[in-house]
Parts: structure tokens; C-alpha cells; sequence
């Protein structure tokens, strides 16, 4: 047989995300449509196949026979990080808040009451709460397919000095159900609208008065990262995978921001001293206006405090200030618009 002379860069990879319907059942063509994630790069995804290498006893070498492997029962996990793209977005917020498809309007809350979620085998009417994930190689049919995903953390940054303040995103999937390594199913036609200069954000589009760390306006920003976690619990396991996912652990939205040292912050190291316990230190607010509205990209914390406040000397002396959303009743934890 001879060798294959064909080579492939690795840009003609794509990730494209879908929301998947039926707890089980990966979209495919013909399903809901497949949304391209605009991406700097790709990664392996951690298979974590269940592998027992361990030598039997009557032997010093590991027999064939003592080999055990088996892909179901792993949790795969998939990062990817590129640029926040109002499609690709509006899935991957309506998935970690946990929100019903459509509901939000382009404003996504996760409120401060909030209960368990759940969905397992069986469940139908999953979209939004459900994704599918496929890896597209320039192969035919040698996609790599995942159902059943849920992010489970999710990063929004900004810096002034890096493509204008353009929003860069990184996530992180996980699926407790078996993969398909030679998806021969089309996902069919791929949007990638993403190119679009209207799917995109920037810092610049924020105002004075609603740049709002702990309730201080007025700061000048010159990067920030918002980290949205919500773990998943896979339990329940069947030949095709797990029969849940759960998602019962805390939900935790942090802020970590450099900022110009001014007047207007000069009292943050003792704001973060004098906090008092049991008390919110202020609301935390990056947007255009007020109320957060959709098609503009915003963050907002109705009630957060200082978790760490640094300096950190550039050419000009900056803060480091790191904030944690705290809930307040029936209040929003977190709001996030695109």
C-alpha cells in the first residue's frame, strides 16, 4: 500500500457546537443547526478511556490478555478558547446559567436562590440545557463526535492592548456519554457567521459612569476576566454512558481586573480590609448603560466584595482587584448580556 501524500494545516479543523434536543441523541444533520465557534486554535480533547495496565500475577510482563480498556464510563473533557461570538455565546451562556432556550432575550441571570439542576436518560425538549460538540477534520467522516455536554466553566476577558479590547472567550465541556471517533453523519451546514463585524464585542462600548467595581464608578479598565463555574455530576452508569447529569455544587462568578490607580480607587486597600462580615461591599457593573440590554455585551454583580486588591507597576502604577459575586435572596448572582 502506498503512503498518502496528503497533508492538512491546522486551521481547516472546526469546532461547531448544536443544542441537542434529546438526553442521548448527538444532532445531526436534520436537527438543530450547528453553530461554528470561532476559534484560535484546537486541542485534543481528554478522552480519559478507562484503561487496566496492571501486570497479572504469573507473568512480569503485561499479557494481551491482561488487557482491559473501555470508553464507556469516561468523562470527556473539551476546551476551547476563542472570540465571543453573539451565536456561539448565547449557547454557551444559556448552557452554564441553565436557563430554558429563548427565555433570556440576549440577558442571561443566574439567580441567587437558584436550585439544583438535573437531566438524564429520556429527557426530551433539552435544548439549551443539552449541546452536542463536534471536532470537524477536513477527513471525510472522521468527525469526532460528543452529546450529551455541558460547559461547565466558562471565561469572558478583555484587554485594551490585545485586538482593541475585542472579548475573547475559553470554555470547557464535559460528557459523560460514549464518543463517536468517525462520525460519518454530516452535521450539515455550519454557520459561521462568526466574520460578521456584528457578532463581535469590545471594551470600548462601555461608559464611565457604569464601569462599577464594588459600587466605585468611573474606573479606568484595562483588562478583565469574568470566570463562570458550574460543575456537573455524572452518575448512573449504563452501556452508552451515564443516566444523569447533576449539577448540585456551588455556582461561583468571579471578576479579576487591572485598573488605572487613581483617586477614584485609591481607597480599595482599605475597602478590602474594613469589608464587614455578612455584608455586600457594592455592586460590581461593566456595561453601556444601566440595565443590561441585548446585543450589547455586559456584565453585572447586584452584590459582590473585594476578594484581593494589588498594585501592579507598569508604566503607569495599576490595581489588581479580584471580586466574588454573593447572593441576596431572590436577587441575580450574575447577569451576563450579548
Amino acid at each position: 500500500m502506498a503512503i498518502s501524500t496528503a497533508s492538512y494545516s491546522a486551521s481547516a479543523f472546526k469546532i461547531a457546537i448544536a443544542e441537542q434536543d434529546v438526553y442521548g441523541t448527538i444532532e445531526a444533520a436534520g436537527g438543530n443547526a450547528y453553530h461554528a465557534i470561532d476559534v484560535d486554535s484546537i486541542s485534543t480533547p481528554s478522552l480519559n478511556a478507562n484503561q487496566a495496565l496492571d501486570v497479572r500475577s504469573g507473568s512480569r510482563v503485561l499479557q494481551e490478555t491482561d488487557f482491559f480498556h473501555t470508553k464507556v464510563g469516561a468523562i470527556s473533557e473539551i476546551s476551547v478558547s476563542g472570540t465571543a461570538t453573539t451565536g456561539a455565546l448565547d449557547m454557551l451562556l444559556e448552557n452554564i446559567i441553565g436557563e430554558a432556550e429563548t427565555s433570556a432575550s440576549g440577558v442571561y441571570s443566574f439567580l441567587s436562590n437558584a436550585s439544583a439542576q438535573s437531566v438524564g436518560s429520556g429527557a426530551t425538549g433539552q435544548a439549551g440545557t443539552l449541546l452536542s460538540l463536534t471536532m470537524i477534520s477536513p477527513i471525510s467522516a472522521m468527525d469526532i463526535g460528543f452529546k450529551d455536554c455541558v460547559v461547565t466553566a466558562l471565561s469572558l476577558s478583555g484587554d485594551m492592548g490585545t485586538e482593541g479590547g475585542r472579548i475573547k472567550f475559553s470554555a470547557t465541556f464535559k460528557s459523560g456519554s460514549a464518543v463517536d471517533a468517525t462520525q460519518v453523519t454530516s452535521v450539515g451546514a455550519v454557520d459561521t457567521a462568526f466574520t460578521a463585524a456584528t457578532e463581535n464585542y469590545t471594551m470600548n462600548s462601555w461608559v464611565a459612569d457604569y464601569r462599577q467595581l464594588v459600587g466605585v464608578a468611573d474606573v479606568v479598565m484595562s483588562s478583565f476576566t469574568l470566570n463562570l463555574s458550574n460543575d456537573a455530576n455524572f452518575v448512573g452508569l449504563v452501556s452508552t454512558g451515564y443516566e444523569v447529569i447533576a449539577r448540585a455544587g456551588e455556582f461561583s462568578a468571579t471578576l479579576d481586573s487591572t485598573i488605572k490607580y487613581d483617586d477614584k480607587c485609591q481607597a480599595f486597600f482599605e475597602n478590602y480590609l474594613d469589608q464587614v462580615t455578612g455584608t455586600t461591599e457594592g455592586v460590581t457593573k461593566l456595561n453601556h448603560q444601566d440595565a443590561l440590554a441585548n446585543a450589547n455585551f455586559g456584565i453585572s454583580m447586584p452584590k459582590s466584595v473585594l476578594t484581593n486588591v494589588a498594585f501592579n507597576e507598569q508604566a503607569m502604577m495599576m490595581l489588581d482587584v479580584s471580586l466574588k459575586a454573593v447572593g441576596s435572596g431572590s436577587v441575580a448572582l450574575v447577569e451576563v448580556a450579548c
